[in-house]
């Protein structure tokens, strides 16, 4: 009579998910910390020193989360040229992607600091918030290719199934941040622009450690420096589902963030302020769609479709166990998480119902970003893209009703974060789980 395994035990597939999903998660909240950490000590600057950090991180975070394509499609990339044991293509077509990157980075910094005083005065802020708001858009700009260099570079070596160099790079990347603030915001009393300056300085730290390595998995492998055209029209056919997928994403943010703005000053730095933790939440959840991404690809691109359902039942079991967690751990601070962000008694009023419907949604969310890293591992970027569309369409109506109701303090910010949750949150649970219950994603080979 054999014995049977008990069900607590971590079978292998686990310890192959925990093994690139741990350091993942170091390398994936890196930005959402340093976005904290500018937070925190922009906080205590004042009210509407936070809530112009908040105006300029929802255009900052569009900028760099429409480019995101540049990391979540490179790396399903790398992993199927990987499993087909061409470790030589995946790291030329990582190449192309840092190239790619560099272009993109260097004309939205331009773009983008010419456009900062529009940006800014799109929200219909209060003259003392859009001022805060332009000075640290215009200052974080020269670190927008830094910004897109690093996802280029964290996904080709994700590919690689290497998650373990991001986490040196990203934990290295943010003590240097904090200091870096610091230094400037108090120590030479640049206020809010010291906070930006930090963290550009910080990015491209983060940017040399990168090419360091990269440059010695080129020797390595003999793999070329100079772009391949062709990889980087492939890449851009995916890219250009990707970048739809997240601009309906951005647009779903920044619809929120402009509801926020209309409800009062102090809902907006409310609501920045639930929006960070949600991002942080969001990173440090997205670590199992990160291996999720580069085992399926790899699974895929060998010819195992079977091996690929296997990691997404077991992504999925530990995605809702460690929302659970995650979700709880918001709900019992909820009532005194404000006071680490901002000394003004106002914005810590609102604060405790939007955070209990943020802790609540957490494991749904979980769900989310393992079937998006799923979809994306699979290189189904196509669907991930029309249904963008429609998760889009479904959070329209709740946020209209939102501003056209123009509820006020604590209410109003609660029934924003909840038309946020059930429109958005709840339509790409729909959309992602209609999708994988099929066979249409789990196609094999070097390319899909």
């Amino acid at each position: 009579m054999t014995r049977q395994r008990p069900r607590w035990r971590l079978q292998p597939l686990d310890r192959e998910i925990l093994a690139l999903a741990l350091p993942a998660l170091g390398a994936l909240i890196a930005e959402p910390l340093f976005l904290l950490a500018d937070s925190i000590m922009v906080g205590h600057l004042g009210g509407p020193a936070l809530a112009g950090l908040g105006l300029a991180a929802a255009v900052l975070q569009t900028l760099a989360g429409l480019m995101i394509f540049l990391a979540y499609g490179t790396t399903p990339a790398v992993a199927r040229r990987l499993g087909q044991q061409d470790r030589r293509g995946a790291v030329a077509v990582g190449v192309d992607g840092l190239w790619t990157a560099l272009a993109l980075g260097l004309l939205l910094a331009v773009a983008g600091a010419l456009a900062t005083p529009a940006l800014v005065a799109a929200f219909s802020a209060t003259p003392e918030v859009a001022a805060q708001s332009a000075i640290y858009l215009r200052w974080s700009m020269a670190g927008v290719p830094a910004i897109l260099l690093v996802f280029a570079a964290s996904g080709l070596l994700r590919g690689l199934q290497d998650t373990r160099t991001p986490l040196w790079v990203a934990s290295v990347g943010f003590g240097a941040n904090i200091a870096l603030n610091y230094l400037l915001m108090y120590g030479l009393r640049l206020g809010i622009a010291g906070a930006a300056i930090g963290s550009v300085l910080a990015q491209w730290g983060m940017v040399a450690a990168y090419l360091w390595v990269i440059a010695r998995h080129r020797r390595a492998t003999g793999a070329r420096w100079w772009p391949h055209w062709r990889g980087v029209r492939l890449g851009a056919a995916d890219g250009g589902w990707l970048f739809l997928r997240t601009l309906t994403l951005r647009a779903a943010m920044l619809l929120a963030v402009y509801v926020a703005t209309r409800l009062g000053p102090a809902e907006l730095a409310a609501f920045h302020v639930t929006m960070t933790l949600f991002a942080t939440v969001a990173f440090a959840l997205d670590a199992l769609a990160i291996a999720a991404q580069a085992l399926i690809g790899h699974r895929l691109g060998a010819g195992q479709p079977a091996q690929a359902r296997a990691i997404l039942r077991r992504c999925l079991r530990w995605g809702v166990g460690a929302g659970l967690l995650l979700g709880l751990a918001l709900l019992a601070g909820s009532g005194v998480i404000g006071y680490l962000f901002t000394q003004d008694a106002a914005v810590r009023a609102v604060l405790p119902p939007a955070l209990a419907i943020l802790g609540l949604s957490v494991p749904l969310g979980a769900l989310v970003w393992v079937l998006d890293g799923v979809l994306m591992g699979a290189g189904d970027m196509r669907y991930l893209g029309l249904a963008g569309v429609v998760n889009l369409a479904a959070f329209l109506p709740p946020a209209l009703v939102v501003l056209w109701a123009a509820p006020t303090g604590a209410a109003g910010l609660a029934w924003l974060m909840l038309a946020f949750v059930a429109g958005f949150l709840g339509a790409r649970l729909a959309t992602l789980g209609w999708r994988i219950r099929g066979s249409a994603w789990t196609v094999t080979g070097a390319t899909r």
